[in-house]
């Protein structure tokens, strides 16, 4: 795979708005036609830049037909596996001795009740929405990276809650990624 070797898009580091203004500018310079191939490094981040720049990706094959290969360098960790997810497996690949460690998203929260009774359950119930949008997010990211492996969805649901860490030739034997490199 010499198109592999060379990515175009190449990023490192923790996924968020600063990885998404790089991935956008390294976009940007990209050649007008042929694959275009992104690497990308990463214990994890923002779920939710990983998404945006997952989205980038979609667009740009379903609007130009262009061809979007994901290269996975040592670590594909947390929001690198969301990213991974908007890359079909068969345009995925991993580096030797590299992995990608799947997790359930975290949630920091404290919620303060101070006030009339009557105020606190619309608080409430509002964490209660973030909490469940947060989840069906996260089941369509699931859904996404696990589409057309031998990896069922309740499977990954099963083993995300203990971190699940794959290595290259098992994601290979998996058919989450088409091979290694």
């Amino acid at each position: 795979y010499p198109l592999l070797a060379v990515p175009h898009i190449q990023l490192h580091g923790t996924v968020d708005e600063m990885m998404y203004a790089n991935f956008k500018d390294q976009l940007a310079a990209v050649p007008g036609d042929g694959p275009i191939v992104v690497s990308i490094t990463t214990l994890g981040g923002d779920p939710e830049m990983a998404r945006a720049m997952g989205d980038t990706i979609r667009l740009l094959r379903d609007y130009t037909g262009r061809e979007a290969l994901f290269l996975g360098k040592v670590a594909v960790y947390s929001a690198g596996a969301t990213f991974m997810s908007a890359f079909p497996v068969d345009k995925r690949f991993l580096t030797r001795n590299s992995r990608i460690m799947i997790h359930e998203r975290l949630m920091n929260s404290t919620i303060q009740l101070s006030g009339p009774l009557n105020t606190l359950a619309p608080v409430l119930k509002a964490k209660l929405n973030e909490i469940e949008d947060s989840i069906r997010i996260q089941e369509e990211g699931f859904a996404d990276l696990v589409r057309g492996s031998k990896v069922s969805l309740d499977e990954l649901k099963q083993r995300a809650p203990n971190n699940w860490y794959i290595e290259a030739a098992e994601a290979r034997e998996l058919g989450l990624v088409l091979d290694i490199i």
